[in-house]
């Protein structure tokens, strides 16, 4: 069941779940994501960055389309951080069904002239739009980009910004960053920041670099009222680092060997994720 990203994020600000978005950038992850949110029954956002767009091709979207409509799971394509009005276009000609216009690096006035311009565009297509205040940050060259210093999102700022742009949901920094965090640093997401701004803001909200946090944290950023979580890191992770182990035989070659128990160590991953958001069986909220 293919939906845009507002109605699917309604029900989980609704009933206090997160969606998680899970970011693509092969056939096999694609593949092996469907069929974790699948068998726990979740409601799945397929998330693409568009330097992964540029990877795997445009043309895999009407893949995602299709197995989406195939599906009685409720899904969204999302645009992940996208950093260009081009790049919006593409994706919405493309068949996203979402789009996250991340102009958090300019000031605040440029930031919701550039996502108002945004909102206009995708919502005459029925297409949602992601905005983001404060600054994300970064732990490694190959996550995405992020900013050397979070800067937290101000509750107040938070407020303007959603009603100036008329975004569908938020993507607020609290204390997270993209990436692996490396050994000896502890993350220290600050949730009373949310408690203030989730009393102070409508539309759902987004935990951007979920990877590597501590299970805890993110399970009461949830019960607090986190609607959406992304996940990149730590699926790519246990996908690779298993057909590293794999590789090791080189005598391997074929896909159909090497691939399965690499899709497996992903999904058991993802399984713990979906459960850690509370998503687990709230597919059935969408029938």
């Amino acid at each position: 069941m293919l939906m845009n990203m507002k109605n699917l994020l309604a029900v989980a600000n609704k009933n206090y779940f997160a969606v998680p978005a899970f970011n693509i950038s092969d056939y096999s992850m694609l593949n092996g994501i469907f069929e974790a949110s699948e068998e726990k029954q979740s409601p799945l956002i397929i998330a693409i960055h568009p330097d992964e767009l540029s990877f795997i091709g445009v043309e895999v979207v009407k893949a995602v389309i299709e197995k989406a409509n195939k599906t009685s799971i409720p899904v969204c394509i999302h645009l992940d951080h996208g950093s260009k009005f081009e790049q919006i276009v593409l994706a919405i000609q493309s068949g996203f069904t979402s789009v996250m216009m991340d102009a958090s690096h300019f000031s605040f006035e440029k930031n919701i002239e550039v996502c108002r311009k945004i909102v206009e565009t995708a919502h005459a297509v029925n297409v949602s739009v992601e905005g983001e205040l404060g600054t994300i940050g970064s732990t490694d060259a190959q996550a995405e980009a992020g900013a050397a210093q979070i800067i937290y999102t101000n509750p107040d700022d938070a407020v303007q910004f959603v009603e100036a742009t008329g975004i569908d949901s938020l993507a607020i920094a609290i204390g997270t960053s993209h990436g692996i965090y490396p050994k000896g640093m502890k993350p220290e997401l600050k949730l009373d920041l949310l408690k203030i701004i989730k009393s102070k803001v409508s539309v759902p909200l987004v935990l951007h670099g979920g990877s590597n946090n501590r299970d805890d944290e993110i399970a009461e950023s949830v019960k607090l009222g986190i609607n959406k979580i992304n996940i990149s890191s730590d699926i790519k992770v246990a996908y690779f680092d298993k057909m590293r182990e794999v590789l090791k035989d080189s005598s391997l070659r074929e896909p159909n060997v090497i691939e399965p128990s690499c899709i497996q160590a992903m999904k058991e991953t993802a399984f713990h994720k979906i459960e850690l958001f509370n998503a687990t069986g709230k597919a059935l909220l969408y029938k």
